[in-house]
This record gives structure tokens, sequence and C-alpha cells, in this order.
């Protein structure tokens, strides 16, 4: 199996990912169906590929860091500030990274987040697939998904499934 970088995460309706406070307690109030498809998703990656900002609300959120079961890395511009029995963090290129990543065998490498890495990725041409969620709600402000962006990114939909009131759309490059 090639690996591929995947970024997978919900999204409001109208492209943001949190509120402006990083919150996204929004995710909480929608119908879903079971979880959304997201243990399936899990079992196909063993890497996690966090930035910086997601990382400091994830252990916000949670008392036990959930991925401890996958080999985790936070990119941030200063690595050496940081000390985690459970991830690596690094400060380099996206695409430069990610590659030396997809030579070793394993599975898919999960572009969790936030809008800063999804950003760098995406100005690299560094994610492979595209798994997002959409909530059906407008929040009117907050943290998009993509900003600042000026390469075009042509995407093929393989496929599309409904989860209660929440639609995930599945993109692939072409």
């Amino acid at each position: 199996m090639n690996r591929k970088n995947v970024l997978y995460l919900a999204v409001s309706l109208d492209g943001m990912i949190a509120r402006e406070d990083g919150s996204i307690d929004w995710l909480d109030e929608f119908e879903g169906e079971g979880d959304s498809g997201y243990s399936a998703f899990y079992q196909t990656v063993d890497t996690v590929i966090l930035g910086r900002s997601t990382y400091e609300h994830v252990k916000i959120l949670t008392p036990v860091f959930p991925y401890q079961d996958k080999t985790c890395y936070v990119f941030t511009r200063t690595p050496g500030s940081y000390r985690d029995e459970h991830v690596t963090f690094i400060n380099e290129g996206a695409k430069g990274f990610t590659d030396r990543l997809k030579q070793d065998k394993g599975l898919n490498i999960w572009i969790a987040g936030g809008a800063e890495l999804v950003n760098a990725f995406m100005k690299e041409d560094a994610i492979d697939e595209f798994i997002f969620t959409v909530i059906p709600v407008v929040l009117g402000s907050g943290i998009p998904l993509f900003h600042e962006l000026t390469n075009e990114t042509k995407l093929r939909l393989k496929g599309m499934k409904q989860f209660g009131q929440a639609v995930q759309l599945h993109y692939v490059r072409p």
C-alpha cells in the first residue's frame, strides 16, 4: 500500500473548523450517526500530524492523549520548548517531512489540523486525499479551513456518505 497524507476533519457549512476562540462546541450539537465514520477512518492511519495550537487544544479537551497508539508529530516553530512522551515536535517543511515518512511501510498519515498546518501543507501540495464531514451549521465567523492560498487545487470526488444530518465528502487528487 502506498501511504498517503489524508486531511480528515469536520467543517461547518461555511468552511469553519472552529469558532474564533478555537472552540469546537458546535460539533457536539449536531445529530450525527454513531461516530460519523471516525473509528473506521482511524484504523486506516498509523501516523497523526497536528499543528501546535491543535495539539494544545487536544490536551485541554482530553485528560488522556487520544493518539497514544499512533506515531504522532506536532509541527511547531519552537520544537525544543516542548516535552511530551507521546509526540515528537518538529520544525521543517511539510512535503519533505511526509515524503520521508511515506518511504517507510505503514498505513496512511492523518493531517489532523489545525488551519495553519493545513495551509502549510496546501501551499506545498502535500495533501493527497481530503475527507470532510460537513456539519449542517453556519457559524458566520471563526477559523476558516483554507486561507491565504495562492495555488488552485483540483480534486475528484471519490465518495460520499451520510451520517445523520452530516455528510462526509471524500476527494482525491486526479
